[in-house]
């Protein structure tokens, strides 16, 4: 089989712009596919509990430009996945606009342009509930139960390769995936042209951060990678960047329990008796893993609710005083929030910076505050009024405790302004778990149009 390339320009498409300088030089090194992931729950469950995007627009629409332009160029399929930070089913409708769009003002050649939806209807969800199917939880959870399917605004099903590979059968020039799994990305190419599964997805663990597998560490930029039957190679594009032993193994085994496993829809990747070989200064290549199918075929689903309104506060602390007595200001603020508001219906949350604010009951220095913290406040409340004014009581307060042996009445924090800040709505995750399908198609329509920038003027 000849061997196929692949780059990738950016790890979270429009999260930060991408790097145009090594972007050019991997189109200039004659890729076979231009492809990136857009997504990720990195970003916290606000933008799918209120179908949004944690990303502006214009950076989302400067990537894609990029790419889709450099595609048309040199005529080959680019593929993004996860549209719009969650890739439900507006984002990937906005996705498609805006290729609509860029063409339009590029006015470029016609092209097919294929997508999918991820989105699945909590109806769906609870129908198969009912009727006595496991919503199985992932990471602890139990069986989803409806009082959290009944939190949920929204819920996207990752997808597999197979929506994309499908897509490429169809003839489709430019793919705008719903949420999907980083690595079925850009395995989705290499199966298309004949790679097994164990290649196909090392392929895309190594690819799916761009630049994260390189060194040193700088990310949005460009790599290239290649899949051949002598394994996975892949080459930073960057100038002043290496692909080596250890950044790539390093990459590879992150943001796992389990440093060897990478599970899809459909199996599991296992990276156990991987070998990393330096080819040349700027590539790794990867050789040995092994690809386990799943006995079932089951697809993560991801849902998020919304809690309530939010609004922050901000002060700090100089006086070593009340540094040493801040749970103590602390728990004076929180017992005027409770004489003014109750015990219930709204949640208060303090966080100290400089203390514990990282890593919280983590802290292995949590005694050894700094010399100054910074508290930030949370006030989550069901409506905008109450969450202003008790996140103002929360904040305030701070100011006006009362502490033993202080004579003074100025108080021991200050506020870089007086007012607290309206935030995005309070969000919780409400389903990490996994469903039974009987095909990797089933939860992922697919559809293709063609673009013609003429007619579309």
């Amino acid at each position: 089989m000849k061997p196929i390339r692949i780059i990738c320009p950016n790890g979270h498409l429009g999260f930060a712009p991408l790097k145009t300088e090594s972007f050019r030089a991997g189109v200039a090194a004659g890729p076979d596919y231009i492809a990136a992931d857009s997504g990720s729950d990195d970003v916290g469950p606000v933008p799918l509990a209120t179908d949004t995007s944690a990303s502006p627009k214009a950076w989302q629409e400067h990537d894609l430009e990029q790419m889709l332009l450099a595609a048309r160029e040199i005529g080959v399929p680019m593929i993004i996945g996860s549209a719009g930070d969650t890739g439900t089913n507006s984002r990937v409708d906005m996705y498609v606009g805006m290729i609509r769009e860029i063409a339009r003002r590029h006015d470029l050649a016609p092209f097919r342009l294929g997508y999918f939806y991820s989105e699945v209807d909590r109806e769906t969800v609870r129908a198969r509930m009912r009727a006595g199917e496991a919503i199985e939880g992932l990471d602890g959870r139990g069986s989803l139960d409806e009082t959290d399917l009944n939190a949920t605004d929204n819920i996207v099903a990752m997808a597999g390769a197979e929506p994309f590979m499908k897509l490429l059968r169809d003839g489709a020039d430019v793919i705008i995936g719903g949420r999907s799994s980083d690595s079925a990305i850009f395995a989705a190419a290499a199966m298309a042209n004949g790679y097994p599964p164990d290649q196909s997805f090392m392929l895309g663990k190594v690819l799916e951060c761009a630049s994260f597998c390189a060194e040193p560490y700088g990310g949005k930029e460009t790599v290239l990678g290649t899949v051949s039957p002598n394994g996975v190679d892949v080459t930073a594009m960057y100038p002043g960047q290496r692909c080596t032993v250890a950044s790539v193994a390093g990459h590879a085994m992150y943001e796992r329990a389990n440093p060897f496993h990478e599970f899809v829809a459909g199996g599991l990747l296992d990276m156990t008796r991987c070998r990393y070989e330096q080819l040349d200064e700027k590539t790794t290549r990867v050789t040995g893993p092994e690809f386990v199918p799943a006995s079932e075929m089951r697809v993560k689903l991801e849902g998020a609710g919304k809690v309530g309104e939010r609004f922050v506060g901000i002060c700090g602390i100089r006086d070593p005083h009340t540094i040493a007595h801040v749970d103590e200001v602390i728990e004076w603020a929180r017992a005027e929030v409770r004489r003014r508001f109750g015990d219930e219906g709204y949640e208060l949350h303090y966080t100290v910076y400089g203390r514990n604010g990282i890593l919280g009951a983590m802290e292995p220095m949590r005694d050894q505050p700094a010399h100054e913290l910074c508290i930030t406040v949370q006030g989550v409340a069901p409506a905008r009024e109450m969450a202003e004014e008790l996140t103002l009581t929360g904040t305030r307060q701070l100011f006006y405790a009362r502490l033993p042996d202080v004579k003074g009445t100025a108080g021991g924090v200050s506020f870089p302004f007086d007012e607290v800040m309206q935030a995005s709505p309070a969000c919780r995750w409400t389903i990490n778990h996994t469903m039974a399908v009987r095909d990797g198609l089933e939860l992922f329509p697919t559809h293709l149009v063609d673009v013609n920038a003429l007619e579309d003027a």
